[in-house]
C-alpha cells in the first residue's frame, strides 16, 4: 500500500496495538480494492503474483489494513507454493486463527491479530523449528526494509 493510502487510513499504525473494530462499509472506504478483497472478503491473489514472494531483503512484514507487525524476514522461506511463506509470526498475538472449511477443505485461516484481516492459511508442512508454513497473500502485506524502518524510527524520535 502506498503512503498516500496509509494517510487516509485512520487505523494504520506500526505502534498502536489496540484492537480495530470497524464496519465493512468503513473498511471499503479506506482500503484499496485489492487489499479489501483479500483482507475483508477472504479472497486469494493468484499464485506467484506477489513481488513479496521472492524478495530476500531483511525487514518486517506488516498488515496492509492496519499496520500491525506480522512476520520478520528471518522467518521467511521458499516453500514453492506461490505465496510468501513464513514459519512463525512476530508474536503469539500478532495473528489469530479460525477453522476454515470452505471449498470442501479443512484448513486453518490466519488473520491479523489487531484488525482480523484475512491473511491466508497455516499448514503443518513447514521447516524447523516450528514445522509450520504460513502461506500469506502478498497483497495484504506491507514490507519495510530493516534500514528504512530504523531511519524512520530515529527521525520520528527526533520530531
Amino acid at each position: 500500500m502506498d503512503d498516500s493510502t496509509k494517510k487516509t487510513n485512520p487505523v494504520y499504525s506500526h505502534t498502536d496495538t489496540s484492537k480495530v473494530n470497524m464496519s465493512e462499509e468503513e473498511w471499503k472506504k479506506i482500503l484499496p480494492e485489492d487489499v479489501y478483497y483479500i483482507a475483508r472478503k477472504k479472497g486469494t491473489e493468484p499464485a506467484w503474483s506477489s513481488p513479496l514472494e521472492t524478495i530476500k531483503d531483511k525487514g518486517t512484514y506488516y498488515c496492509a489494513a492496519c499496520g500491525n507487525a506480522l512476520f520478520v524476514s528471518d522467518t521467511k522461506f521458499e516453500s514453492g507454493c506461490g505465496w510468501p511463506s513464513f514459519y512463525q509470526p512476530v508474536s503469539k498475538g500478532s495473528v489469530i486463527y479460525a477453522p476454515d472449511h470452505s471449498y470442501g477443505m479443512n484448513r486453518t485461516e490466519v488473520m491479523c491479530g489487531r484488525c482480523k484481516a484475512h491473511l491466508g492459511h497455516v499448514f503443518d508442512d513447514g521447516p524447523p523449528p516450528t514445522g509450520l508454513r504460513y502461506c500469506i497473500n502478498g497483497v495484504v502485506l506491507d514490507f519495510k526494509k530493516a534500514k528504512e524502518a530504523e531511519e524512520k524510527f530515529n527521525k520520528e524520535k527526533k520530531d
